[in-house]
């Protein structure tokens, strides 16, 4: 989806007019915590959007964007229901830290209308495209390290796509549909526009057509695109443009509508890093079963790196930091003597060399971990090949659990991935009949499960365990280990008699 700055309309009011206008609001979400407001976001050729306005997160204090998607047809949109639900509940499972965030959906019928409104994260520093127009404008050319930076990040949440189960396929990869923030995190948007086009191309008010359409981004289209054989490889051919474009800054079009074939082929030799050119063509190829997967890719000469120690010590920092107490960096960096040794390098027929802690600055540091914590530096080399569920009907979120009522599900597949933390949380009713559990895992593809239930005296913690592994919510291999764990907690809490909670 195409978020880009604001268009704003020019008023006879003035500047501060026109803006108090613009911050109107005119609607509010169900639990009202978006706020829509006048002033409209534009947003390409992304099937079947009415309209997509600016709103407010009442929660968090930053502006989102908000979609509409319009039904011609009530009865149709009925009839849909279940599959619009379908799709949205999907798309709320994405979450990777270079795609842009879709935080929430909720459906609206009324007798003069029937919409799916949705709220997405608010790309306000602009496009790739827009990036490497002003680049090129104050002559100037593309750093190699940025490249390899973006390019890995973009990878990272193709590979990503591509590994969910069912796999998802962008479709709409251009440089219109990639972000960047102003700490150089790059982010994909339009996400679900495929979705979009397969879900309901007939039913959606006004016209429904894939971004191929526009002229200028039709390079970026794999040749087998739209054909029912299409796959992911049209994503890495998109990728190879976009690629291409960031190195070269522009694709010339020699004031034709679109980009030759000729223009591409020209772009690509004008590279001088061999590596590079190489890098591309493979993504270009015109037989989509030759060209490399986003995982392969990562793995390149061109991107492959040895992840320094800093960088490793700092995702694995960041991985457990709910475990840590806040602000521990802070506070440890102060605490240490600037003059004492960190590390030291011996040689034997030479002075070593000593690394004091006066060498590292702790606003860099910080800066390093923030950097971290927000997608910028991926440990891509580790990426694991395993599909992501999307989603599990029963992984529920803790404002779902409140909500909904979720039936006895029916046996599932067997998970495979392994529980790497668990916490939990017992607390009885009043006459000590059943007591009730809640249940934190943490899986090592650092996806969270929440689940709760009521428990009753007779029930053992074999049997818990044994259950959770029936209905695939943990592998047989964690079996015996939850069942342990559920034992220790339970004689604990039976012990003390009150609220409990422990941790694995």
């Amino acid at each position: 989806m195409t978020m880009s700055v604001p268009e704003r309309s020019s008023g006879s009011g003035g500047k501060e007019e026109e803006s108090e206008d613009e911050s109107e609001i005119l609607e509010e979400s169900p639990c009202g915590r978006w706020q829509r407001r006048k002033e409209q976001v534009s947003q390409g050729n992304v099937p079947g959007i009415e309209s997509a306005s600016l709103a407010m997160d009442t929660e968090e204090g930053v502006e989102v964007v908000w979609n509409e998607v319009q039904f011609s047809d009530r009865k149709v949109f009925k009839a849909m229901e279940d599959k619009i639900k379908e799709m949205f509940e999907n798309l709320m499972q994405v979450e990777h830290p270079n795609i842009v965030k879709f935080h929430k959906y909720w459906l609206d019928m009324h007798e003069s209308r029937a919409r799916v409104i949705f709220i997405t994260e608010y790309m306000s520093s602009g496009s790739l495209k827009q990036f490497l127009k002003k680049t090129k404008k104050n002559h100037k050319t593309m750093n190699v390290k940025a490249w390899k930076r973006w390019c890995t990040q973009i990878l990272s949440a193709l590979s990503y796509l591509h590994s969910c189960d069912p796999p998802i396929i962008h479709g709409n990869l251009t440089c219109d549909t990639i972000f960047i923030q102003h700490n150089g995190l790059i982010k994909i948007g339009s996400v679900w526009h495929r979705l979009f086009v397969n879900a309901f191309p007939e039913a959606v008010h006004g016209r429904v057509r894939p971004h191929r359409d526009e002229q200028r981004n039709l390079h970026f289209f794999a040749p087998e695109y739209g054909l029912a054989e299409d796959g992911y490889a049209i994503d890495i051919f998109s990728f190879g443009i976009c690629a291409l474009e960031m190195a070269v800054l522009e694709i010339q079009a020699n004031g034709d509508a679109q980009v030759s074939n000729e223009a591409i082929t020209l772009a690509g030799q004008s590279l001088e890093d061999p590596l590079m050119k190489e890098f591309i063509q493979s993504c270009v190829r015109p037989d989509a079963q030759q060209r490399p997967t986003a995982h392969d890719l990562l793995f390149h000469r061109v991107l492959f790196e040895v992840h320094s120690l800093k960088l490793l010590a700092a995702h694995c920092l960041i991985n457990n930091q709910y475990l840590l107490p806040e602000n521990c960096v802070e506070e440890k960096t102060k605490s240490f003597d600037p003059n004492a040794v960190m590390a030291e390098i011996q040689h034997s027929d030479r002075a070593g060399v000593q690394l004091r802690y006066s060498h590292v600055s702790p606003l860099e540091l910080d800066k390093f971990l923030e950097d971290v914590k927000n997608g910028i530096y991926p440990l891509m080399n580790f990426a694991s090949q395993r599909p992501h569920p999307l989603p599990r009907a029963l992984s529920l979120s803790q404002e779902h659990m409140e909500t909904v009522k979720t039936p006895t599900p029916e046996p599932q597949e067997m998970e495979t991935r392994k529980v790497v933390q668990m916490h939990c949380n017992l607390e009885s009713n009043e006459e000590g009949t059943r007591t009730h559990l809640t249940l934190f895992l943490k899986m090592e593809d650092k996806l969270h499960r929440q689940l709760s239930c009521d428990i009753l005296p007779t029930d053992s913690s074999k049997d818990l365990a044994s259950e959770l592994v029936h209905y695939a919510f943990i592998s047989e291999e964690d079996c015996e280990k939850l069942a342990g764990f559920l034992e220790e907690s339970l004689l604990k809490h039976r012990g003390g008699g009150g609220p409990l909670s422990c941790r694995w």
